[in-house]
């Protein structure tokens, strides 16, 4: 279907139509036919004896559609809008004969519709010749256009191949045949290890380890197709160094979190062996030299004050003790850890708190146990330092898969930045959480408004179904 033409384009045209091919001999072979044409009509009607001798009225104007026709169809709408007007001033002396002699009225008539015709003919012509252009354009351009992609396509480094919606191999780029090792093959289904049986979105942003040893990372594209259904672009992003430096840097983590650990378990219980029974046998000798019968009164009374002091620093190494490592996570599991922990924080820091428990708990791996309850223990503290909650509320989840750790407030809240923002805004703790959860490959959330409380959530898998 023809386009309309816009105002510009049908400016242009009726400017070359004010300039006919004058240069053409063939235009002035036509003319000279619309003469013969026009001289023959005017010699019958000078004659008009010879209408009865084979000429019929008014056929020599219709013969003149033939060369306005062939100047439209040769030269558009300057060749027939040249050769109407021509026609029409050759006619004027056959118009100007007798009533007698000539047939004004329906001349006219013919001649109209002769120039009529030579104008729609034309413009069709144009119209024509202006879709083809434009035809012509548009190819020029997708070529160019595809031309570019292919350069690009060529020259891309990362890994690219092009597939049709059966999976089936429509293209590769230099990058791809050498990743894969001349294991693709043209209207064959492509072949990744991980990939197998995904739909094309499902297979977005999935990692995976190509023939060459190195791990890629799967990025998609729908390229539109000329017809048929729509193709797809599947761009393999080189992520190994990337992977490489993560896994260095989870592994450097968990030993500094595993050092860490190590180093509250050996102080917490360096303290119980040592200061902490250095202070209960002190308290004992003390109570024991107050008992004594020549002790005077006023040093009894010095004796039972160092007595109580002794027992405060003994219960202070205790708590600090028990806060480096709980002694209940060990012994009694995570559940109890967390009920005395809960305990503690609303006795010390007056917080009413609530613990909910829900699912079956039992034992779970040590690394899982203990990552959750410094979790609740980092977020607790925030709870009480930072955002002036007067109730917390602690939910502990044992799914058949995962672990969900889940505290929150009714403090003052804030606004949550981004994760990869929060060591610059100062949530250090939320980092130590945060990292936690990754390590343990679980992840967490933070929900919190000003005014709204905050929520701080982890889900931890077990890798394993729990009986």
């Amino acid at each position: 279907m023809t386009a309309t033409p816009t105002r510009v384009e049908l400016a242009a045209v009726l400017r070359r139509a004010a300039r006919p091919p004058v240069r053409e001999w063939r235009f002035w072979a036509l003319q000279a036919g619309v003469v013969l044409v026009a001289a023959l009509h005017l010699e019958v009607d000078l004659h008009s004896s010879l209408e009865t001798k084979g000429f019929p009225i008014g056929v020599p104007v219709a013969l003149l559609v033939v060369p306005v026709a062939y100047a439209a169809l040769r030269y558009g709408l300057a060749g027939s809008a040249a050769t109407g007007a021509w026609a029409t001033l050759l006619w004027l002396p056959d118009l100007l004969l007798p009533h007698d002699q000539g047939h004004a009225g329906s001349d006219i008539v013919e001649l109209a519709l002769v120039d009529f015709v030579a104008f729609v003919i034309g413009l069709r012509i144009e119209a024509e010749r202006l879709a083809r252009a434009r035809a012509e354009v548009a190819t020029n351009q997708r070529m160019d256009i595809e031309a570019r992609y292919r350069q690009l396509f060529d020259a891309n480094r990362a890994p690219t191949v092009v597939l049709d919606d059966r999976g089936r191999l429509v293209d590769a780029n230099p990058a791809a045949r050498a990743s894969f090792g001349g294991g693709l093959r043209l209207g064959a289904s492509l072949e990744v290890p991980g990939l197998q049986g995904l739909s094309p979105a499902g297979c977005a942003g999935r990692v995976v380890r190509l023939p060459d040893g190195r791990e890629y990372r799967v990025a998609l594209a729908e390229l539109p197709a000329q017809a048929g259904p729509a193709l797809v672009q599947v761009v393999f992003e080189d992520v190994t160094e990337e992977r490489t430096e993560g896994r260095r840097a989870s592994t450097y983590a968990s030993a500094v979190v595993q050092a860490e650990e190590d180093q509250r378990r050996r102080l917490a219980r360096e303290l119980h062996d040592e200061p902490l029974q250095l202070f209960l046998h002190l308290a004992r000798r003390l109570e024991s030299l107050r008992e004594a019968h020549d002790v005077p009164e006023g040093v009894r009374d010095s004796l039972d004050e160092a007595r109580r002091q002794a027992l405060d620093a003994a219960g202070r190494l205790r708590v600090i003790a028990r806060d480096l490592r709980p002694p209940a996570l060990d012994q009694l599991g995570l559940p109890a850890a967390i009920s005395s922990l809960v305990a503690s924080t609303e006795e010390e820091a007056h917080l009413a708190t609530e613990l909910e428990i829900c699912g079956h708990a039992e034992r779970l791996p040590h690394e899982v146990e203990l990552g959750a309850f410094r979790i609740v223990e980092e977020a607790l503290r925030n709870a009480v330092r930072h955002s002036g909650a007067t109730m917390a509320q602690v939910r502990l989840c044992f799914g058949e898969a995962e672990l969900s750790v889940r505290v929150s407030d009714n403090g003052r809240g804030f606004r949550p930045p981004a994760f990869d923002e929060l060591a610059s805004a100062g949530h250090l703790g939320l980092v130590g959480i945060a990292e936690r959860a990754r390590l343990l490959g679980g992840h967490l959330e933070v929900r919190s408004a000003p005014g709204q409380g905050t929520e701080v959530g982890a889900v931890v898998p077990l890798g394993r179904p729990r009986r």
